[in-house]
């Protein structure tokens, strides 16, 4: 049976470990290709996770906002692309997207306006730049409601 770890400073990927009751020994005969040396190298982050482990330690330890936080933390592309989603309760997520919407339909017959003649001139990129922050905060929205689905899934709250 492995020790419990008192170490402060904990990374994501031990934390979600323990927050299932896995040891890393336990860990490894779920996770079978990863050993528990692995399992130790990537907590203490003396080395990268690999994107295979990444998956199989999101699913195992029911905690897919891992592959998120790889992707926007570790990955070099997905930090120039991929935005942190944080996992958020269903009512904010809600209230979030429905605030995004409203706003962005008040701002439609704008960028109807900036984008029919398919040139962006100066005096139209600053409404079109606040408009594509609105579409960016849309997207993060549905991107936290996809994080609490497949929390949600892993849960067993809601069936695939």
């Amino acid at each position: 049976m492995g020790r419990k770890s008192t170490k402060e400073n904990k990374n994501i990927y031990q934390i979600s470990r323990e927050e299932v009751g896995l040891t890393r020994e336990a860990a490894a005969e779920e996770l079978e290709f990863i050993s528990s040396d692995r399992i130790e190298k990537i907590e203490s982050e003396k080395s990268l996770p690999h994107p295979d482990e990444i998956l199989a330690m999101a699913d195992c330890y029911k905690n897919p906002s891992l592959c998120n936080y790889y992707c926007s933390h570790e990955c070099p592309i997905g930090q120039e692309y991929v935005p942190e989603v944080k996992f958020k309760e269903l009512s904010q997520i809600t209230l979030e997207m429905l605030a995004s919407l409203n706003t962005l339909e008040k701002e439609k017959n704008r960028l109807i306006e900036i984008t029919v003649d398919g040139v962006i001139s100066e005096d139209e990129m600053k409404d079109f730049e606040k408009i594509q922050d609105q579409l960016a905060q849309i997207s993060l929205a549905i991107d936290s409601l996809e994080l609490w689905v497949q929390k949600a899934i892993a849960d067993g709250r809601i069936a695939e």
